[in-house]
């Protein structure tokens, strides 16, 4: 595998040639509709095992060596028909691409019921856990189902288990006084708690994930109590627990996100904890990546102290925004895709920058009304440096916000660096 970043003069067809695959091939790794048009700065994922590389005047397999970060002598061995002491400009080169070791890794990926079949045939070879967005609740603790049994059927018939995804969002929000309501009723618990596991045994789910969010910080134990009395009865049944927690960097970390989520306790209790490491840059924030890797290091850094490394799970945005420029507190960014992302700065023929510090790429246009524009957003270059952090903290693997856009590169890349867990 490589990641290939373009430069001014290639095309699918010269990129094909250096790497010895076909141009389909690459078109159809990388989800690309036209590709006879590719944008400066666009990162490409290459599944080659060389790269096929043209001498220039005055180098050697030395100074290649030294370039591709490849010992001379696995260049040598790769190239057995070249004499190292006598070649010249214009010799072709095999250069080996190192593969990375693979290891097991859990993937989950949370999903609307709305998905296309496209996009669900798209994703589900690589997914271990597909959790429908979602279950909400009433102050009187009963439960407001999503229509999910398709999706349901279609993951379970491809080895992939779904997860019940219960959530506090009352009348379209996320409501601090409904969950309260339930916590501070013991027969609400109990009755929230039976509804639940009615729930898991009527469709099967594997497991419940629990993404309660703006938890009142008076209601912090009372919620600790109610996971573990949650979780007693769902082990006892067979079923697993899983819970979302925002993305903090200390215990105190204040705010009405944060304080609630207790990462020691809720980590011990739950099987396993997925970091909502996004939305840095959001709707009505500032432009700026959504996952800059920088921030998610911050809170691995935390997280590894207080929960096993091997229950957590790394989120990854399947999304990013396009401001309006110059950027007024209160207006709305625009969600996009990334293969949309792509496709607009083609149209304006922009070039696509990388921002070292966040790890991501961005661009900035006109359109054709005048208005600037700035678009921050992930490549396979982005998603491939965040998905190492899996290996460097020894994470359990990651999850996936949402997986309702098919962006076929990320998930080609999931299976180059892990062996995806199925259950």
């Amino acid at each position: 595998m490589t990641i290939y970043t373009v430069e001014s003069g290639d095309s699918i067809n010269s990129i094909a040639r250096r790497f010895g695959i076909s141009p389909l091939r690459i078109a159809a790794d990388n989800g690309l509709r036209n590709p006879s048009q590719l944008a400066v700065g666009q990162s490409l994922y290459i599944g080659a095992d060389n790269i096929r590389y043209v001498l220039q005047q005055g180098q050697t397999l030395y100074s290649v060596s030294q370039e591709y970060g490849v010992p001379l002598e696995a260049l040598i061995e790769a190239n057995p028909t070249l004499n190292p002491l006598n070649i010249r400009a214009g010799t072709t080169v095999n250069i080996p691409v190192e593969q990375p070791e693979r290891r097991t890794a859990v993937v989950n990926g949370y999903a609307y019921p709305t998905i296309t079949d496209s996009s669900l045939n798209c994703v589900l070879p690589f997914l271990s856990f597909i959790s429908p967005f979602s279950y909400s609740m009433t102050p009187q603790a009963d439960l407001i189902a999503p229509d999910d049994s398709d999706l349901l059927y279609r993951a379970v018939s491809s080895a992939v288990m779904p997860m019940m995804v219960m959530t506090n969002i009352y009348d379209g929000s996320f409501s601090t006084e409904t969950l309260s309501a339930v916590l501070g009723d013991e027969e609400l618990q109990e009755k929230l708690i039976a509804n639940i596991l009615e729930e898991v045994r009527n469709k099967n789910y594997y497991g419940v994930n629990m993404d309660m969010e703006y938890i009142s910080p008076d209601d912090r134990e009372r919620y600790n109590s109610f996971l573990r009395e949650l979780t007693d009865r769902l082990h006892s049944a067979g079923y697993i627990l899983t819970v979302a927690l925002a993305p903090k960097i200390s215990a105190d970390q204040q705010g009405l996100l944060y304080e609630a989520h207790d990462y020691a306790v809720q980590g011990e209790i739950a099987d396993y904890v997925i970091l909502m490491t996004y939305e840095w840059g959001f709707t009505y924030g500032e432009p700026r990546a959504v996952s800059p890797i920088d921030e998610v290091r911050k809170v691995l850094d935390y997280a590894v102290t207080e929960i096993p490394p091997a229950k957590l799970l790394m989120s990854m945005p399947n999304y990013g925004y396009d401001w309006t420029l110059p950027y007024t507190r209160g207006t709305a960014a625009k969600s996009i895709g990334f293969t949309a992302a792509t496709e607009l700065a083609l149209r304006y023929k922009a070039e696509i920058m990388f921002d070292e510090k966040s790890q991501t790429p961005y661009f900035n246009y006109t359109d054709a009304e005048g208005a600037a524009h700035v678009v921050w957003f992930d490549d396979p270059h982005s998603i491939y440096e965040k998905l190492l952090l899996v290996d460097e903290y020894d994470l359990a693997g990651v999850s996936w916000w949402t997986v309702n856009r098919c962006y076929v590169p990320a998930w080609l890349i999931m299976q180059e660096l892990f062996e995806i867990q199925k259950i």
